[in-house]
């Protein structure tokens, strides 16, 4: 296509060549404030052809660098005004892509979105953006890394005070700074391995081998403790499991509907009326709890209740805590609940009511918390609830500094482990130099960091070779 070649926009021709340079090199947009009809809503472009797409939209002066300017939007194909918009620029590098970026804030009604849209469409310069495409263009310009990434989703999805309080952390850096730091020291401790292979005949420090290897332990004593906290770390993120298990009929439906507060579960007279997992979410002490009814266990011919038995059985044991449901009445509890039974057990003796009132009495060979309540009259139902929120607070409150949040992190935290005490054995410089760099790998795959020459800058920094 020839430079002569114009493209019409409402009030000024842009060059077709320049448009489509600009197209080869992507510039994206989307909603980036919530959907549905809202007095204001916020469209962010990101990329090298920002301002052109702006021009083309109307906005003739572009506003200076993080100032708002009021513009109207116009289409690009009819001249038609769309809205009045507040327009702000931030250009990059020093934006939160590291790219050109603007923000549209518009009105939130859904005519005004869809013709918005179809006018950054039409501009020809623009393709909506994919999944967490922002954040991702974020961390490959160097912006954010993975850890910082992964906690933006999470500061979107936070129910509770503590998950807000747990993303912040990450996103500022506290998990990738603890990380980048043990790697810096195994890629120091890598040039001193790396040294006693490749020039042992220099002058270098006597006993080096024995002193890598008590560095290697020190920095795995760390890793492992750390690691430790990756399942408390995950129930914050996610929820702590609570499963509600007993026989059936003994009120495991009801108690969840009480706990609740609203009525998920259905409650009959008929044994085995639940069949599958149901779960609720609820913020206990600004905790995420995630409680679940199961299947009343039991020995069933039928094949759809003994599958809800089996989940039943499975849920309690990936829990956290289990809460057992007993009829005050019956001291007794089957062999299949008991056998899932173990300190973080809470036995609830139910339907006080039908037996006088409040009992403290015990669970014959059971040596746990047990808790008298009536879910019908309601009796105990708040005290369990403060009880419940206490220990998940105990559990969880117990963390301290950053901690692992996602599967990801503890795969990649038990490699490191597992290659530092491979290191910390090796009688061969040349595997434990090896294994040192695994390790320093799998901490470097957490954050996206993996930079293995930086073992050249300890080499010459340290041992002055070849002066």
């Amino acid at each position: 296509m020839g430079g002569d070649a114009r493209f019409w926009r409402a009030d000024k021709e842009v060059d077709l060549d320049e448009l489509e340079h600009l197209k080869v090199r992507d510039t994206i947009y989307a909603l980036s404030s919530g959907a549905g009809a809202a007095g204001v809503a916020v469209i962010r472009i990101s990329g090298p052809a920002t301002d052109k797409v702006l021009q083309m939209l109307g906005v003739t002066e572009l506003p200076a660098a993080r100032y708002a300017a009021l513009h109207k939007i116009v289409s690009p194909k009819t001249g038609d005004v769309l809205d009045q918009a507040l327009v702000l620029r931030f250009p990059g590098p020093g934006s939160f892509t590291g790219e050109d970026i603007a923000e549209l804030h518009i009105h939130g009604g859904d005519a005004v979105l869809a013709s918005v849209f179809e006018a950054l469409r039409a501009s020809g310069m623009a393709r909506m953006a994919e999944n967490g495409e922002f954040t991702r263009r974020a961390f490959e310009n160097g912006k954010l890394d993975l850890t910082s990434a992964e906690a933006i989703g999470d500061l979107v999805a936070a129910r509770t005070d503590e998950q807000r309080k747990l993303a912040l952390r990450q996103y500022d850096g506290d998990l990738a700074t603890l990380y980048d730091g043990w790697r810096k020291e195994l890629i120091d401790v890598l040039g001193y391995a790396e040294a006693e292979i490749d020039f042992s005949d220099e002058e270098l420090p006597e006993a080096l081998h024995k002193q890598v290897v008590q560095r290697i332990n020190v920095i795995k004593q760390a890793v492992v403790k750390h690691s430790n906290t990756a399942l408390l770390g995950e129930r914050i993120r996610s929820g702590f499991p609570i499963s509600i298990i007993g026989a059936p009929n003994v009120g495991k439906s009801s108690l969840l509907n009480a706990l609740a507060k609203r009525d998920v579960a259905i409650v009959s007279s008929m044994a085995g009326t639940t069949r599958d997992v149901i779960e609720v979410e609820m913020n206990l002490g600004g905790y995420a709890v995630s409680i679940s009814d199961t299947a009343g266990i039991r020995d069933s011919m039928d094949k759809i209740e003994a599958e809800g038995v089996r989940r039943a059985e499975a849920r309690a044991a990936d829990a956290a805590l289990r809460l057992v449901v007993v009829e005050a009445g019956n001291m007794g509890i089957p062999d299949r609940v008991s056998a899932l039974m173990d300190r973080d057990t809470i036995v609830l003796r139910n339907k006080i009511d039908l037996i006088g009132g409040s009992t403290n009495a015990g669970i014959p060979g059971f040596d746990g918390e047990v808790i008298p309540i009536s879910v019908q009259s309601g009796a105990g139902i708040e005290g369990l609830i403060g009880r419940l929120g206490e220990l998940v607070q105990e559990r969880l409150s117990a963390v301290e500094g950053p901690v692992p949040t996602r599967q990801r992190h503890r795969e990649a935290l038990a490699d490191t482990i597992e290659s530092l005490e491979r290191a910390g054995l090796g009688a061969l410089p040349e595997l434990v130099a090896e294994d040192i760099r695994l390790a320093a790998r799998s901490l470097g795959r957490i954050t996206g960091r993996i930079d293995i020459d930086e073992v050249l800058d300890t080499i010459f920094r340290d041992f002055c070779i070849g002066k």
